[in-house]
């Protein structure tokens, strides 16, 4: 029994696992999929790297990365949260690669019959009950581009008391499946998964908003992690990787 022990605690201690490369990766909530899908493959292929994924809105990773917490690559959603950080010296100038681009829609269950013309003449607010749903306008990536929008195309300012902001893109999904939003603005991506439950009902024009940009970047900690090199060079070059997104309908950057 005694050697039993002895064997069982030396394969243990020689265990992969036990020694595996950790690499965490703060990502935007729209990147989930994709981000869940490209690590699992990456752990298949190289046993002892450990990917460790954190989703979130863009705002409130960068907000955690900015106050020290652990992380070896931030992808964003948009430009701004990253250049915030490295404006707080969190990632070094240089480090930051434009790889993804995504296209801004309107949803709305499938049974709902409204029709949307997306124009500056088309009477936006009127043209459906209830409440609208997106980021939160002020800091998650997606509320921002939509604000930016709605703006450009004058539908701001009668929709105001009826915009509900989330903390996330998936946050926004939830409450229009619940019902608690009749109409919400994401992210083509999300509204592509959730396909049997909502319908596109319109998608803003790219000359509404600035472009939609997903950058990825090493964090002054991931800089000294190799493992977290390697899978920022695999996410961003890895023919099957650039297979994942596409799947999940993002656009990518030509190499």
């Amino acid at each position: 029994m005694d050697l039993f022990k002895v064997l069982l605690t030396g394969m243990l201690l020689t265990s992969p696992m036990l020694h595996a490369e950790t690499v965490k990766i703060y990502a935007a909530a729209s990147l989930t999929n994709a981000i869940t899908d490209i690590s699992k493959l990456y752990e298949q292929q190289h046993r002892d790297i450990q990917i460790v994924p954190v989703f979130a809105a863009s705002s409130v990773l960068a907000k955690q990365i900015a106050a020290g917490a652990s992380s070896d690559l931030f992808f964003s959603a948009d430009l701004d949260w990253m250049n915030d950080l490295i404006k707080k010296q969190k990632i070094q100038v240089g480090q930051s690669k434009p790889v993804l681009f995504n296209e801004l829609v309107l949803i709305s269950p499938i049974q709902q019959k409204n029709h949307f013309k997306m124009s500056a003449d088309f009477n936006f607010a009127k043209a459906f009950q209830g409440y609208l749903c997106t980021g939160q306008m002020e800091s998650v990536p997606a509320g921002k581009y939509a604000k930016q929008s709605l703006t450009r195309l004058g539908w701001l300012n009668p929709l105001w008391g009826r915009i509900v902001g989330t903390d996330n893109v998936r946050a926004t999904l939830a409450f229009v499946e619940r019902g608690e939003c009749q109409v919400g603005i994401v992210y083509r991506t999300d509204a592509l998964i959730m396909s049997k439950k909502f319908k596109i009902s319109g998608v803003f024009p790219a000359s509404t908003h600035r472009p939609i940009v997903y950058p990825i970047a090493l964090t002054r900690q991931g800089q000294k992690n190799q493992a977290a090199i390697q899978f920022s060079e695999f996410i961003q070059t890895s023919p099957r990787a650039r297979q994942i997104f596409q799947k999940y309908g993002f656009k990518l950057k030509v190499p």
